[in-house]
């Protein structure tokens, strides 16, 4: 009994990979189009700060994920929260720490 329930959730996580790789290159494309358009296409900076490695190398990827949701008031940066979840915000704020862009 055990090995099957095991077989079983081997089988439903195997069966997720091609969705969590959909999704990562969703959420690519969102940071390259939507980031992009305000944070520049290489995120070195234009109506919104530069969202480099460097830009971001003290800053923990729990407050990017944070400041993604729900925005910055009085400025130009908009909150995600009602297209985001919190797990889809963190892997993007991993994804521009690791500066992939540039």
């Amino acid at each position: 009994m055990a090995s099957r329930l095991a077989v079983t959730g081997l089988l439903t996580l195997l069966s997720a990979i091609p969705a969590l790789a959909d999704d990562s290159k969703r959420l690519e494309h969102m940071v390259q189009q939507d980031c992009g358009s305000c944070h520049g296409l290489t995120m070195k900076g234009g109506l919104g700060k530069p969202l480099t490695r460097e830009a971001l190398a003290e800053v923990d990827p729990q407050i990017i994920a944070s400041i993604i949701l729900d925005g910055v008031p009085g400025t130009a940066m908009p909150p995600w929260r009602p297209l985001l979840g919190e797990s889809e915000a963190l892997w993007i704020a991993n994804y521009l720490k690791k500066g992939t862009l540039q």
